[in-house]
């Protein structure tokens, strides 16, 4: 029986956490299991319980102390994630062999100076080809706060981080616009052309702004790239719906094909009919009385 594992990502901010404990949530409601593993080792704390922590084999705060590295943050984080991909005999340890599991990988946030672990360095990389020798179906989720993709710009910003990651990666990967329920009605009204973009309006809309002849022709060139191609789509996630975390649940699960292998139990042959001349002769007596 194959393992399924979502590969949680995003930048600093964007609800890494709260979609984490939000899926634990709804898993129980529906009787599912469902667990978490943090990997970013710069993690504070979780509001839910995690099967393994790699903070238990390295943390950022301690690469940072040690005069013999004088890391920085970014420094002492991709020094972590290194640590951590010749270690892998210690997730293994930690994640067992019980099949059918169903695990949210916490990873490190996607941002500025930190981006390299999805596109430069081999780290995650490795981690998933790792996985799928596990016999883990892993998916990619990655997280954008809606309140920062309320404009053309930014919005093109993130689908080119989400971007990297995918082909980075090379796993099917479902983007999610998180902290819906955080937007006014008339932002989110606003934000539903971002779900399903058309590039080539908002290219046209902003063309205004756009100063440099340069500057507008990579612009142009990038949403072309996102619009022909449609490589990139974004699902709304409101941790207060019900249903529309099921409906991103159910985007998920499709791309690993959750569910196909789950052995179905066979409904029971119905007991034998007792012999008909026993009632035949339990009828008669009563008509005899």
């Amino acid at each position: 029986m194959p393992r399924y594992a979502q590969l949680v990502m995003g930048p600093a901010g964007s609800g890494k956490s709260t979609y984490c404990s939000t899926l634990i949530q709804h898993a129980a409601a529906i009787n599912r299991s469902v667990q978490v593993v943090n990997l970013d080792p710069a993690a504070e704390h979780f509001d839910y319980p995690v099967m393994a922590d790699i903070r238990e084999l390295i943390m950022v705060d301690d690469v940072m102390e040690d005069e013999s590295l004088r890391f920085g943050p970014n420094g002492g984080l991709v020094f972590c994630m290194e640590y951590f991909a010749n270690n892998f005999d210690w997730l293994e340890e930690s994640l067992g062999h019980v099949e059918d599991d169903y695990i949210l990988f916490d990873c490190p946030v996607v941002s500025a100076g930190q981006i390299e672990l999805y596109t430069h360095l081999p780290v995650m990389r490795q981690l998933v080809e790792q996985l799928q020798q596990w016999e883990f179906r892993v998916c990619g989720v990655f997280l954008v706060d809606s309140q920062f993709m309320v404009e053309t710009f930014k919005f093109i910003s993130g689908i080119m981080a989400a971007l990297s990651a995918m082909v980075s990666l090379e796993i099917p990967t479902v983007n999610i616009m998180t902290k819906m329920d955080l937007l006014s009605p008339k932002a989110k009204k606003e934000i539903e052309k971002y779900l399903d973009p058309d590039m080539y309006s908002m290219m046209e809309d902003n063309s205004v702004t756009i100063r440099s002849k340069k500057f507008k022709k990579l612009t142009k060139a990038i949403c072309g790239l996102i619009d022909d191609y449609s490589m990139v789509r974004f699902l709304p996630f409101d941790r207060t719906d019900e249903e529309g975390i099921n409906i991103v649940l159910q985007h998920i699960d499709f791309s690993i094909q959750y569910g196909e292998d789950l052995e179905f139990k066979e409904p029971k042959e119905p007991d034998e009919e007792p012999d008909n001349t026993n009632y035949d002769d339990f009828f008669q007596d009563k008509e005899e009385d």
